[in-house]
């Protein structure tokens, strides 16, 4: 009798999760509409051949989206316990921007940045 509440929230999700994903293959639309087959941030066709060469700038962009967020992740907390820090603390950040500042500037003087 201890777990019947948990048994009872576990039927309520399974029960909720079901009438979702059977309302969704219920209503979903079946056809494929030009819009959602046309080329969508990748700069290619949908269902083209999969060995086509890809531009690596997409992959450029995406890892300083992925650099920039990790930096965001660490300045947070940093920046949270900024008043308890110590000068190692803080100058292990600034080096830690530093380096960042320093890629990012690398790879804008390289055209990594540019779109043609």
């Amino acid at each position: 009798m201890e777990y019947l509440p948990i048994l009872i929230f576990l039927g309520i999700c399974l029960g909720l999760a079901l009438v979702l994903m059977l309302s969704a293959a219920i209503l979903a639309p079946r056809d494929a509409d030009p819009e959602k087959l046309s080329a969508y941030e990748c700069g290619f066709n949908a269902f083209d051949d999969a060995r086509m060469k890809f531009d690596v700038r997409f992959y450029l962009v995406s890892i300083l989206f992925i650099i920039f967020d990790l930096e965001i992740a660490f300045l947070f907390p940093w920046a949270v316990a900024f008043g308890d820090l110590s000068d190692v603390a803080f100058w292990s950040m600034m080096v830690f921007l530093g380096i960042l500042t320093l890629g990012f500037a690398y790879e804008w003087k390289k055209g990594a940045m540019e779109w043609e």
